[in-house]
């Protein structure tokens, strides 16, 4: 493929808006070997090995457990590498993790910041949790203590033949999250031995909760550090603080973000909110182009908005909420969506069940299994994402109707008590 054709440079924003990020087009194979490798080096010899969640919440709790094996890396390095991107006007893109993504230019030189912690870090997303377990099996030594932090799998059979073999061999393994645990997946972890901590997912985010259930003195910058993530991983929304943690996790590496945030807390560096005011330009225009595509549907008693592109869904979703919506799909075209509700609301989970995803009530996503080759993905950027959105707003639909159901026998159980 030529490099111009997913080069942004020179292209309007309406169109390359529409396109996944140039991860995408990065065959799975060459993919899939680069992670095996990095994956390989990170957990090879390590003393503990961290699978998480590659977004804020998750890697603050990396960040956390290597501060407890006084493992953390030499943030001045990162602050030398972040000083010299904006120097040299590199753009860290910044894509969803499904669309692909550098973590870390191999010129970059903390590129190999992964092999230097005998704490391993593993950045994984809700697809890729089997995956990680696998290579920490392949690679680990047998008395390592693992860490699996911010991530649920939808389904116990999924993990079953790594997490239990692992089970077996790792000297402990223990599990921190926030997210809604089936009963029945929860008890099958917990019966391997597993020290399997679930904090109140409207309450806490896994940074909580790993700070809680870690055994070590932390100083009082990895508490504000907890209440920040919190603050946005919830959308509380009420620490000015907490939006340039999101963004900085979501634009700069795994190892970069644990480093910086596990050194500095909350108050980022100077260097490091330069970086993030630079990103905030093109993260905003994004915003705006989403919101402008959206369009509004009335589904049972919501109003649901639906829009399409690359940007931030989180914004975006706050945006529509403020213009009247109930709900908010953000449709990627990488084949994802994400969903967010609000208040009134707090279905998204059920919705997204219903399309292969999952997640919170207020907040999940999914990629519904409607992409059989590329024709399919062309028709999606083509069409800004029609299929997927159908398919989208009918599990809505489904989801209104049970909702009516179950009010509709709770009206009649009502009524028959009075008689």
């Amino acid at each position: 493929m030529d490099d111009d054709l997913i080069d942004e440079a020179g292209i309007p924003r309406s169109r390359y808006t529409r396109l996944p990020g140039k991860g995408f087009f990065y065959p799975d194979s060459l993919d899939e070997e680069r992670a095996e490798r990095k994956a390989k080096e990170a957990i090879e010899g390590s003393e503990a090995v961290v699978i998480a969640d590659g977004d804020a919440d998750g890697l603050a709790c990396a960040a956390m457990i290597r501060e407890a094996y006084d493992a953390a890396l030499d943030v001045a390095d990162f602050e030398a590498a972040i000083a010299a991107r904006l120097g040299d006007g590199a753009d860290a893109d910044g894509e969803d993790e499904d669309e692909g993504g550098s973590d870390g230019d191999d010129a970059d030189p903390t590129a190999d910041a992964h092999t230097r912690s005998p704490v391993g870090l593993v950045s994984a997303g809700p697809y890729s949790l089997d995956t990680s377990l696998e290579r920490v099996l392949a690679y680990a030594d047998d008395d390592v203590d693992l860490f699996v932090c911010d991530l649920c799998p939808d389904d116990y059979d999924w993990i079953a033949e790594p997490l239990e073999a692992l089970a077996g061999e790792t000297a402990s393994i223990r599990w921190f999250d926030h997210h809604q645990w089936d009963d029945e997946t929860a008890a099958a972890v917990r019966d391997l031995g597993v020290d399997l901590v679930i904090g109140e997912s409207d309450e806490e985010c896994t940074a909580d909760v790993t700070l809680r259930s870690l055994d070590h003195a932390f100083d009082d910058r990895w508490a504000e550090l907890a209440v920040a993530t919190r603050d946005h991983d919830l959308w509380i929304k009420a620490d000015p603080r907490s939006d340039d943690l999101a963004d900085y996790s979501y634009w700069a590496g795994s190892e970069e973000y644990a480093t910086v945030a596990g050194a500095y807390g909350a108050d980022l560096p100077e260097t490091v909110e330069r970086f993030v005011a630079d990103r905030r330009v093109e993260k905003e225009a994004r915003i705006d182009a989403a919101v402008d595509r959206a369009v509004t549907h009335e589904v049972g008693e919501w109003t649901v908005a639906v829009t399409y592109g690359r940007c931030s869904q989180n914004e975006v979703a706050e945006t529509l909420r403020g213009e009247g919506a109930d709900a908010a799909v953000i449709v990627k075209p990488a084949g994802s969506a994400s969903i967010r509700g609000s208040e009134e609301f707090q279905h998204a989970h059920e919705v997204a069940g219903k399309v292969n995803g999952g997640g919170h009530p207020q907040a999940a996503g999914c990629k519904p299994e409607i992409y059989d080759d590329m024709l399919d993905y062309a028709n999606h950027w083509t069409t800004e994402g029609q299929a997927c959105k159908r398919v989208i707003l009918a599990a809505f639909e489904a989801v209104a109707e049970e909702v009516a159901a179950a009010d509709g026998e709770s009206d009649g159980s009502d009524s028959d008590d009075e008689e």
